[in-house]
């Protein structure tokens, strides 16, 4: 039954004398409705040549408008619209192969309810994201450790980076889990099929962009977990990549032309230098070796500048959104696409989805450097409609000097001050998305030693400043590693696992260390979806003095003051000298230790540690 329905789904074709498994149509389906109506349909052929580029459709409210064949005589490509008037139903699409007439059945379906309330609804600073890899979270089906056929057979836990088992129905049994911690937004690593040789974990070398992985637990089940996700007022980002795909994509084993990815004369890679496109003394050499260069041996860089290529990638985009439910997107390795095109693609999901939100991976150096991808007020040739970036400065000029730096001029928890003072250049600070580690970073706790005061600082820290708080799964139960030598870094979730020896999920076998930040995370993030000032307010914070920082988030409504002491000894508070915010309050609530502090005293604050205060008439 699976493999009938899985044919019909992704090859949805067949001849007159019965269902033909040879010919593919990209994008899969449509909906009738949709803003995007002029649609370009790529047509493959694993067997015979594509004889003529004569396609017939004639079906009320579809015009054909031209059509394309390639030096792969095996694609053709077909432009065309679907009106206004058009009625969902199966499209019969005419054309011919050598000697044979084919029909392919192509669907145009009802687009689902509630476009921009219950999906595409967007992500805001009122959320707080997990990011987690689904194969290192949690194995809720065994059934599909291993699918037969599939390149990578892998599958011990005991090698960093081989295949674990975890699948989306681990993720759906934990529901309540990730809610209870006060988590809003699902983001996954992506979910499509990797049908690659080795090194499948991360899902980010694409093979089949209208496919789920069927490791993961295929399109269906992936459907439930967004469906559960909003019938719980939860949301959805999909990890989309618009820079390259994986080496085994059918486009790179039987490409339509050889110009659809970048081509050198020996293998070259990006050199991972941004500069060059902003730099007034760049080379156009140094510009393309960025732009053109790929990021991977197994990943080829994608050719934004053919239009077909373009095509295929903004579609499927769209398609991705529509058809699982999507509320927002991260963008990988954006810093590496043609720009031009990116501003193309954002523009054609946003003009669909007005409430969508897109966050690109701009993992450059310098608060400049950050700005320039996103929409900024920066006096530059190009600029960028991209509504927001993961804010890798605030923790690489930020909060990690500022817990592993001795206090300095420039030094220490200065270093999270000057960074932040640079919001100026971006156009809305609020939809940065901020982060402690993430599966490319170390983490945190490892990062800060181990330190379980200074991860605690981090956690308050990120569920406190401006802008959208991303955590990674399992820090929050103070998972170390390093990306280097051995990855640990995308350790396995404890619990998520038979025979796991400890379990978050539960508590069973925690530190009491573990249990102490974990339970910080979900009484401060609980705490901060009821935060007006936090989700929705200002910020002002004070020039740092000898390790203290401190900065609040207000609003007309509420104050929360935040105290971070960096220093390894004991600081006073003097609440008098923050009188712009404080003076028209009498008491604070710690919301960390419920304790009371008065304002009118001057009292003090551990070493190395942080106060989150509501302040109280």
């Amino acid at each position: 039954m699976k493999k009938a329905l899985f044919l019909w789904g992704v090859l949805m074709s067949f001849s007159l004398g019965g269902f033909a498994q040879d010919i593919a149509i990209y994008p899969m389906n449509w909906w009738v409705g949709m803003k995007t109506k002029s649609i370009q349909l790529l047509i493959r052929s694993t067997n015979e040549d594509f004889s003529s580029d004569k396609v017939l459709i004639n079906y009320p409210g579809i015009t054909v408008s031209k059509t394309h064949q390639f030096t792969n005589k095996r694609y053709l490509a077909v432009d065309i619209t679907i009106g206004p008037k058009t009625l969902p139903g199966d499209v019969l699409i005419k054309l011919a192969q050598n000697s044979k007439n084919r029909e392919i059945k192509w669907p145009v379906k009802k687009r689902p309810s509630g476009l921009g309330t219950s999906y595409a609804q967007g992500v805001t600073s009122a959320d707080f994201i997990d990011l987690i890899m689904v194969d290192r979270f949690s194995n809720g089906d065994e059934s599909n450790d291993k699918v037969a056929g599939m390149r990578d057979q892998s599958l011990n836990r005991m090698e960093m980076y081989d295949r674990h088992g975890g699948d989306l129905q681990g993720v759906i049994n934990h529901l309540d889990y990730l809610q209870g911690m006060g988590v809003t937004t699902l983001w996954f690593t992506p979910v499509l099929e990797n049908d690659m040789d080795n090194r499948t974990e991360h899902g980010y070398s694409i093979t089949n962009h209208y496919k789920v992985d069927a490791r993961y637990g295929g399109d269906e089940i992936y459907k439930k977990l967004s469906n559960d996700l909003h019938q719980r007022g939860m949301k959805l980002i999909a990890d989309i990549v618009y820079n390259h795909y994986g080496s085994c994509h059918f486009l790179a084993l039987d490409p339509p032309d050889a110009d659809w990815v970048h081509q050198w004369p020996t293998y070259t890679q990006t050199t991972y230098r941004e500069q060059p496109l902003f730099d007034p003394y760049a080379s156009k050499a140094d510009s393309k070796k960025m732009s053109n260069g790929w990021f991977d041996r197994m990943m080829p860089d994608i050719n934004h500048e053919n239009e077909f290529m373009a095509n295929f990638i903004i579609q499927n985009s769209i398609w991705q959104i529509e058809e699982f439910g999507i509320d927002g997107v991260r963008l990988d390795t954006y810093t590496y696409n043609n720009l031009e095109f990116a501003n193309k693609c954002n523009q054609a999901l946003l003009d669909e989805y007005p409430k969508l939100s897109i966050f690109g991976e701009a993992m450059v150096h310098g608060v400049a450097n950050q700005a320039y991808f996103e929409q900024n007020n920066i006096n530059t040739p190009f600029k960028s409609n991209l509504p927001s970036v993961v804010d890798f400065q605030s923790l690489y000029y930020g909060i990690i000097p500022a817990l592993t730096q001795s206090f300095g001029w420039t030094e220490g928890v200065n270093r999270l001050y000057y960074t932040l003072s640079s919001d100026f250049l971006s156009k809305d600070p609020m939809r940065k998305v901020l982060l402690l580690d993430n599966h490319d970073e170390p983490r945190f706790y490892s990062v800060v030693g181990e330190d379980p005061a200074k991860q605690k600082i981090g956690y308050e820290w990120l569920l406190t400043c401006r802008g959208i708080p991303q955590m990674y799964y399992g820090s929050e139960v103070l998972m170390k590693g390093f990306k280097n030598p051995d990855g640990l870094l995308r350790s396995d979730f404890p619990g998520g696992f038979k025979g796991d020896e400890k379990n978050a999920f539960t508590g069973k076998g925690l530190t009491e260390a573990e249990k102490a930040n974990q339970e910080l995370v979900r009484k401060l993030a609980n705490y901060r979806k009821r935060s007006s000032a936090i989700t929705k307010g200002k910020m002002m914070h004070y020039v740092p003095v000898d390790g203290m920082y401190v900065y609040f988030r207000y609003d007309d409504n509420q104050t929360v003051m935040c105290v971070m002491n960096t220093a390894n000894a004991p600081k006073e508070v003097d609440f008098s000298k923050y009188d712009e915010r404080t003076s028209s309050f009498k008491t604070a609530q710690n919301i960390v230790s419920d304790e009371r502090v008065e304002l009118s005293s001057i009292t003090t604050i551990p070493a190395m540690s942080m106060w989150v205060l509501e302040l109280q008439k």
